[in-house]
């Protein structure tokens, strides 16, 4: 089974308190967007089967992955597919050691691998943007760890600045997911006089939940403890759902331009 992290977050919160009884299913593959590591803890405690979380983009094969022969690490896209040199890099275009944020790239130099593309049709601006010397430049920002294992933070148009901070919504969002009021949630900036920008989350309940000030400033300090304090949501909307593609990708783009179109 392969399906984006909606479908699973959907079928978890439909089953409620319940067992998922799936006894002809082996294998459970992650797509689409970032896997929220609450979701594959409780996935496996309901099913006994382990979600693989990847990265992959239309422009590409399959990038990273949680292979079958390693354990998977709750919130990490995996490892590296062998036919790709994948780094994270800086903006002049050095790999970047282990811990350190940068850009998800692939080297094409001095040989293109199979599977990723030559270039965008008749668009010079996106070809320009996506090289940055021997690498094609993905668009998103990620970090790797000791073992290699990639972690992603954001797509780089994502990333919130606020008060000179950095912050990547994907990791607030998994911080509120582990509240267990909360059945979905999407980060994105928020214009602000002081700050310039503030995290805000719009989040779906879960069953049973009401959508009240009290509730609105739990969350605000569960996502503070688990996370820098800087990053918690100053600003919380509750909705009854999220705006999605046909896919099942959180269009966040759709929530950011609400924020700012309404300033």
């Amino acid at each position: 089974m392969c399906a984006p992290p909606t479908v699973y977050r959907g079928l978890l919160l439909h089953a409620g308190d319940n067992p998922i009884e799936l006894c002809s299913l082996r294998h459970c593959v992650a797509a689409g967007e970032p896997l929220n590591a609450e979701v594959l803890r409780e996935w496996r405690a309901k099913t006994g089967i382990t979600i693989r979380d990847g990265f992959g983009q239309t422009e590409s094969s399959l990038l990273t992955v949680n292979f079958p022969t390693t354990e998977p690490r709750p919130g990490s896209m995996g490892k590296p597919v062998p036919s790709y040199d994948v780094q994270v890099i800086d903006a002049e275009g050095n790999a970047l050691g282990p811990g350190e944020e940068g850009d998800l790239a692939v080297r094409t130099k001095p040989r293109r691998p199979l599977g990723l593309f030559k270039e965008y049709v008749d668009d010079p601006v996106a070809n320009a943007a996506a090289r940055r010397g021997p690498w094609h430049v993905t668009g998103d920002r990620a970090y790797r760890d000791d073992d290699g294992y990639f972690w992603f933070v954001s797509r780089a148009d994502d990333v919130i600045i606020s008060s000179g901070y950095r912050i990547g919504p994907f990791e607030v969002e998994s911080a509120l997911m582990q509240h267990p009021a909360v059945a979905e949630s999407a980060v994105v900036s928020s214009p602000d006089d002081v700050r310039g920008e503030v995290v805000k989350a719009f989040v779906v309940l879960r069953p049973g939940h009401e959508p009240t000030e009290d509730l609105a400033t739990a969350l605000k300090n569960h996502a503070k403890s688990v996370t820098a304090p800087y990053k918690y949501p100053r600003r919380l909307e509750f909705v009854d759902k999220l705006p999605k593609t046909t896919t099942g990708k959180i269009r966040r783009a759709a929530l950011r331009d609400s924020e700012w179109d309404a300033d």
